[in-house]
């Protein structure tokens, strides 16, 4: 049921771990939406559990700032666990996701899965368990399931959990890091975060130290001179000089697009391997349009 709150005061609890799940906008994009909120009003509900705000952080930011009256909508969720899976599937349903961005939130999908649990054994519902009569097969793990709903391998699903774990490490030491890798500000690959997680926690923290403070540069970008920031310059800055550091978002997407494919075991759907492809042949012509 949708119910009118002034915006006076309203009862609703900001959660931070829903809310730094979420990408920041841009500040283009965050001025478009506080425009169109103040002209047209916020025509859609936020979405609430148990007074907890799930969905609408932006456009309640802005309502309070501005005073722009706003409804609610409640929703009813099991566990924290479901609700990080719904805010998962309503990002990626809703935005052009990074290659960073999907493997965040796939893997996040995965480790939130893993921990709902629906029989008395500790098991979550997908998780393989023993038939009752020992003849029917066993119900699919939760990685090959969510392999076959995102169209990837079971270990690209297992390496995006490694990934989520390593954004949620820098999160732990900064949030505003963790944001500005989610949101892309940060250039960062998947083989970094994936080796993260094995090293010393001193790590994590000057990870999460120099993305803070704009100085973080992957491991083979600062051993080149390259900048690793390039995919916002102009045509004219990419040729700056002479220099041409439109190369450091070239090896990074090939980095990437490696670390990907490792995640395919030999018979591995070759549809899968075309999507992987695909996703990075776009990342590719984006880069070459913005060279142009």
């Amino acid at each position: 049921m949708t119910e009118k709150v002034a915006f006076e005061a309203p009862d609703i609890t900001i959660d931070e771990e829903f809310q730094g799940i979420l990408p920041v906008l841009n500040k283009k994009t965050y001025a478009m939406l506080e425009e169109n909120l103040l002209q047209n009003g916020c025509m859609h509900p936020l979405i609430l559990w148990n007074n907890i705000l799930v969905d609408g952080h932006n456009r309640y930011e802005i309502c309070m700032k501005h005073g722009i009256p706003f409804a609610t909508a409640a929703k009813e969720f099991a566990s924290r666990d479901d609700v990080l899976i719904w805010i998962v599937d309503i990002q990626i349903s809703r935005r052009n996701m990074s290659p960073n961005q999907l493997s965040y939130y796939r893997g996040l999908h995965y480790l939130s899965d893993k921990k709902i649990v629906s029989n008395k054994n500790g098991k979550n519902q997908f998780s393989e368990v023993e038939s009752q009569n020992g003849t029917q097969p066993k119900e699919r793990s939760t990685a090959s399931r969510l392999a076959k709903q995102y169209n990837v391998s079971r270990n690209t699903i297992l390496r995006d959990s490694q990934i989520t774990e390593a954004i949620n490490a820098i999160g732990r030491m900064s949030p505003e890091a963790k944001r500005d890798i989610l949101s892309g500000e940060v250039s960062i690959t998947k083989k970094y975060l994936n080796e993260l997680l094995a090293r010393p926690e001193e790590d994590v923290i000057e990870t999460a130290t120099k993305i803070k403070e704009g100085t973080f540069k992957n491991p083979r970008y600062a051993e080149s001179g390259l900048s690793d920031d390039s995919t916002d310059n102009s045509p004219a800055e990419l040729t700056d000089a002479g220099a041409f550091p439109a190369i450091a978002s070239i090896i990074k997407i090939s980095e990437d697009f490696t670390f990907d494919l490792r995640g395919f075991s030999d018979d591995s759907d070759k549809e899968k391997v075309i999507l992987t492809l695909r996703s990075h042949i776009d990342d590719l012509e984006r880069l070459l349009r913005q060279m142009m």
